[in-house]
């Protein structure tokens, strides 16, 4: 696998960094293109598919974020990280997640789910459970990082209150819907595990 780069490992740092990187520009983009369209409190990211070039843009942002999410796992194995650990099969489910939720996309808002937007919300459910649970494992057994610890228990109880916000949708008097504003706090902090990690291989040594 060309993203493992020999021994160390240490291409698959830097391609991983770029990859997380370049995973938000697709989303920022949809999020400027459609003030005035999408609540961003409303609305999840999912929802940008209904924008114009959304689908293509929102699908290359997420299979880029798994594939930046495997180059992870790939440097924390050389880093130490037990290849056949609960971390590993955590990480594995949250890239997995990923690419499965740009393949089949969601349903429009008041639209009767379909099959494509039922494995959608799995997948969701699934990548938002694991990568939370996968860092603070990491915290646990890997490394005494205070960041990772942090962003995982912080992102843990947003994707609780992530999935309780749901409640919304489906009863008339389950108050306003804030769909939107609690999937944008998870990712942000998403996001800042996934580069606490990267941290974490970089202190370990892959980068050298």
């Amino acid at each position: 696998m060309a993203l493992i780069g020999g021994k160390s490992g240490a291409p698959a740092l830097p391609l991983t960094v770029v990859g997380l990187i370049g995973s938000l520009l697709p989303v920022g983009y949809l999020h400027v293109v459609s003030v005035g369209k999408l609540s961003p409190v409303r609305h999840t990211v999912s929802d940008y598919i209904f924008v114009d070039g959304g689908s293509v843009l929102l699908g290359a942002a997420a299979l880029l974020l798994s594939a930046a999410s495997v180059g992870l796992l790939v440097v924390l194995v050389r880093s130490g990280l037990p290849r056949r650990g609960p971390v590993s099969w955590l990480l594995g489910l949250w890239a997995a997640g990923l690419a499965v939720a740009a393949v089949f996309p969601t349903d429009p808002t008041g639209v009767p789910t379909s099959f494509s937007g039922a494995v959608h919300r799995y997948a969701g459910a699934v990548m938002f459970a694991a990568l939370p649970l996968a860092g603070w494992l990491v915290s646990r057994t890997f490394t005494a990082n205070t960041a990772v610890r942090r962003f995982s228990v912080a992102a843990g109880i947003t994707s609780v209150a992530f999935m309780l916000s749901h409640v919304a949708l489906v009863r008339p008097d389950g108050g306003a819907v804030l769909l939107g504003l609690f999937e944008r706090v998870l990712f942000v902090l998403l996001y800042g595990l996934l580069f606490a990690l990267a941290a974490v291989a970089v202190r370990r040594g892959v980068s050298s």
